[in-house]
């Protein structure tokens, strides 16, 4: 049964049993229309541990055994420009664009044929890429950045970034910021033990305390962090920032990264910018040139493989000489001088990976900055869009943006509670149903987007949120 709480909110019609029927129909009709995807999932539970799978069991709602039936991945068969296909056939307007990967749509012709034409000559493990120089300069081009090295994700990015300052600095702490993601690696898993007491213990099992032993969690933008930092610089080896944090997009704090740049560069700690998301997508230059901060050392990816897997670090020569020991010339007495720390991997420098990268960036510099700022302006009326919506429904959420992406906060006076989970659960999947690629409300949307596509996902948005509200789901929070 869906919860009682809250009845308040509802039409006087509207009961938990109509609810309920109202539930079962669209469970049936989603459950029908992507059958081949939940049989598949079923099908290969036993071997394939999949993680996204059981990301609708994590709100900690009644019904979530209830809805359970709808808790699985569509199972992608196509994707060209702004749309994918399911192994139904059904029809998607993707403004999931792989979690952020692809700026310019799905497939784009020219990375295609860059790809088809590193296939055709083969996949070359182990000599130097033949593109690797050329993707490391036009990245220093476009960035600002004295030196590169490649990897084969940004997890392993931000790793290798936190090694190079640590390795430069000598110094053992570094300090990150509360609701900020930097992949999976066990020493970024932390979250904070209390607001009095910053030091990091795991956010998760199987990664040891020893391993964030080391690390200081902070409240971004709160300018006390920076008197924390301040209490530790002699310990401090990096700060390590996500400049727009994926889940706080209405929080772009440029004061507070401009003092916290004056305050490192000041005490000999490196300033690490997570530019996964943010990198390439607000500005060719990324959020150092949107901020007007000059990070020593950044770490990048999605937009730059063009839909192929890669991490980039980049950054400072005195950080990242630590990769290869600095510079040193033929034909005379010079060498390595710079003490190394570890690095390696055996498909950093994939050839494919290389060949997608090269081909985008040089789009990119071609385009200059008129893409970014068009892509921008319209994501920026998309959101506005649906905030006049949202306000006039009386819905407790908001848009916010930052770029081309863009993602949902709650308003001052809505609490999350338990219907409120249950009503975007079900917003989700109604925007399956008609056809919108969605993960939970967050989104970017790409160059191939056209303005047919937005109408379309805004009135899907607009027929689900009606539709939900009419059987008693988000509650009104009007005054």
């Amino acid at each position: 049964m869906i919860s009682n709480q809250q009845t308040l909110h509802r039409p006087k019609e509207v009961t938990p049993d109509s609810q309920q029927k109202y539930v079962e129909a669209l469970i049936e009709r989603y459950n029908k229309r992507t059958k081949t995807s939940k049989q598949m999932t079923q099908a290969y539970r036993p071997v394939l541990a999949d993680p996204r799978v059981s990301e609708c069991f994590e709100p900690p709602t009644k019904e979530m055994c209830y809805l359970k039936e709808m808790c699985y991945l569509i199972v992608g068969k196509e994707a060209r420009g702004s749309r994918i296909w399911d192994i139904d056939g059904n029809e998607y307007i993707d403004i999931l664009m792989g979690f952020g990967a692809n700026l310019l749509g799905h497939n784009p012709p020219f990375i295609k044929e860059a790809l088809h034409e590193q296939l055709e000559k083969g996949i070359q493990l182990g000599p130097q890429s033949e593109f690797a120089g050329e993707v490391a300069e036009l990245i220093c081009q476009l960035t600002g950045m004295e030196r590169v090295v490649f990897s084969n994700t940004g997890t392993e990015a931000v790793m290798t970034a936190i090694r190079l300052a640590r390795a430069a600095t000598k110094r053992p702490k570094i300090a990150v910021f509360s609701g900020s993601y930097h992949g999976h690696f066990d020493g970024t898993l932390v979250k904070v033990q209390t607001p009095e007491n910053p030091h990091g213990v795991p956010m998760t099992t199987g990664t040891l305390p020893s391993m964030v032993e080391d690390v200081l969690v902070l409240d971004y933008g709160n300018p006390q962090s920076l008197e924390t930092i301040k209490t530790y610089r002699d310990e401090l080896a990096a700060v390590l920032v996500e400049p727009v944090q994926a889940r706080r997009p209405d929080l772009q704090p440029k004061e507070f990264l401009q003092q916290l740049r004056q305050l490192t560069a000041e005490s000999g700690i490196a300033l690490i910018f997570d530019e996964m998301i943010t990198g390439f997508r607000l500005h060719l230059g990324g959020a150092q040139a949107w901020f007007g901060v000059e990070a020593d050392i950044a770490t990048y990816g999605k937009i730059v493989g063009g839909g192929m897997p890669i991490g980039i670090i980049a950054g400072k020569a005195a950080y990242l000489d630590k990769i290869d020991g600095g510079m040193w010339d033929y034909g005379d007495a010079s060498f390595p001088q710079v003490e190394k720390t570890f690095f390696a991997g055996t498909h950093c420098k994939h050839p494919l990976s290389i060949a997608a990268a090269r081909a985008m960036l040089r789009y990119l510099k071609e385009q200059g900055p008129t893409l970014q700022e068009k892509l921008n302006q319209r994501t920026s009326q998309y959101v506005e869009r649906l905030n006049v919506f949202f306000e006039a429904s009386k819905m407790p959420i908001r848009m916010a943006h930052f770029g081309s992406y863009f993602g949902p906060i709650f308003t001052a006076d809505a609490v999350p509670s338990e219907i409120l989970m249950i009503s975007l659960n079900l917003l989700r999947y109604h925007l399956f149903e008609k056809g919108i690629w969605i993960r939970d409300g967050s989104g970017f949307l790409s160059t191939a987007h056209t303005d047919e596509d937005i109408d379309c996902i805004i009135q899907a948005m607009t027929d689900s949120v009606t539709e939900l509200q009419e059987v008693g789901f988000f509650p009104n929070y009007a005054t």
